[in-house]
């Protein structure tokens, strides 16, 4: 009886590995495919975002989704507005792109939204920060990796019968949160039904020290209990309050939703034709995936999940029409505003600033994170200059800047 007891738990881990094997292969494929040449970067409205969007449909298909976008289908068409300056209001071309919107009906009362943005910047002419001119911007990380993720919750998410699930790969998000704006304004469910939206956006590069950013954590009083009980994975979780951000899970907060964004941090093959699948930390996006699975299945212990105005997303959010030209630091927890790259021919390019420089005052504004460098640029436009004081090696060095 002992050796058929052996046998069996030998046998059922032998299973389980082979599962995650198999697991870990289908995240490769996908990445691969979205992330292929094939593609050309996915613009939105180009052929590549059809092939993409293609691809996305037939996986929900395969899950039985029911097609919750336009007329019985699984698309949701939107317009977007490209302007050759991003501050100015001259409009240079209207492009059409769409969402793909799956839902999975549980006969629940409430829903999840599982959401990733699908569409990158094709060959680079808007966003890219590479020196290199007319090359695919194939986006393995951003964000064919958040789009992989979403795709695999699918299946396990569905048997926890305690919601309904609604699956949105959104596009325009490169250009402006097009996509999840447009869904959010003309949604195909009732959203006061939402209990919470969950956002992938470059999940594929976790390091060595499984470093995982976690923003809004404040939407909710629920969540930081949550993501801390069900990091099984040992994640060093760095978290974030606001959910306001530079992606989709924006549009759902602005809706009163209490939302997650998962993020393994920037790189230097961000917004770069290098940013490729074979790049990938595929084991660490398998450990994400199971992460989340223990949040929703922890979430469903909540009576009542609250939503909570986070202070820094709100009307006072500081806008600005300059930039330094840089890149932060978003995992990083240094005082300041630790920079993670230097856009060449830039404004701190060309004042002397460098990657791994501390911003730590600019002007009379003292910067201690994203949110209070904002409100620096806020005071200046294009032809002002200022003193930027910056953190090198612990010393102090200042540099004369003139904004762009």
């Amino acid at each position: 009886m002992k050796k058929i007891i052996t046998s069996l738990f030998l046998l059922s881990h032998f299973l389980i590995f082979s599962q995650d094997l198999d697991v870990l292969q289908e995240m490769k494929n996908d990445v691969k495919y979205l992330a292929s040449d094939e593609l050309e970067g996915r613009f939105t409205g180009t052929n590549g975002e059809k092939l993409a969007a293609n691809y996305i449909i037939s996986k929900f298909i395969e899950q039985n989704l029911i097609p919750y976008g336009d007329n019985n289908t699984f698309l949701q068409k939107f317009d977007a507005k490209l302007r050759e300056n991003p501050h100015s209001n001259i409009k240079v071309t209207t492009i059409s792109g769409n969402n793909i919107v799956g839902f999975y009906d549980n006969d629940a009362i409430q829903t999840i939204v599982i959401g990733a943005h699908y569409d990158h910047l094709g060959y680079g002419h808007t966003g890219s920060l590479s020196e290199k001119k007319d090359q695919i911007h194939n986006g393995a990380d951003d964000n064919a990796s958040g789009v992989t993720i979403m795709l695999h919750l699918i299946p396990t998410l569905i048997q926890n019968k305690n919601y309904n699930y609604l699956f949105i790969a959104f596009s325009g998000e490169e250009v402006g949160l097009y996509g999840s704006s447009f869904y959010t304004k003309n949604p195909t469910i009732d959203l006061k039904r939402v209990r919470f939206m969950l956002n992938f956006d470059m999940v594929g590069r976790l390091n060595d020290n499984k470093t995982l950013l976690v923003n809004g954590v404040g939407t909710s009083s629920q969540w930081k209990e949550i993501i801390e009980e069900s990091n099984l994975y040992d994640f060093d979780l760095r978290t974030t309050e606001s959910g306001f951000g530079a992606s989709d899970h924006t549009s759902f907060y602005n809706q009163e939703i209490p939302v997650l964004h998962f993020f393994t941090g920037q790189h230097k093959d961000y917004h770069k034709p290098t940013d490729d699948y074979d790049k990938i930390n595929y084991e660490g996006m398998h450990d994400i995936y199971l992460y989340v699975v223990e949040i929703v299945k922890n979430s469903t212990k909540i009576i009542e999940f609250d939503y909570k105005e986070t202070a820094s997303e709100s009307s006072d959010s500081p806008n600005f029409t300059v930039t330094l030209g840089i890149m932060p630091d978003y995992l990083s927890d240094e005082g300041g505003l630790r920079i993670d790259g230097v856009s060449k021919d830039k404004t701190a390019w060309k004042a002397g600033i460098f990657k791994g420089d501390i911003v730590i005052k600019m002007g009379e504004t003292d910067v201690t994170d994203i949110m209070t460098y904002m409100k620096a640029l806020s005071n200046f436009t294009s032809g002002d200059s200022t003193v930027v004081k910056v953190l090198r090696n612990d010393k102090e060095l200042t540099f004369n800047v003139v904004f762009d």
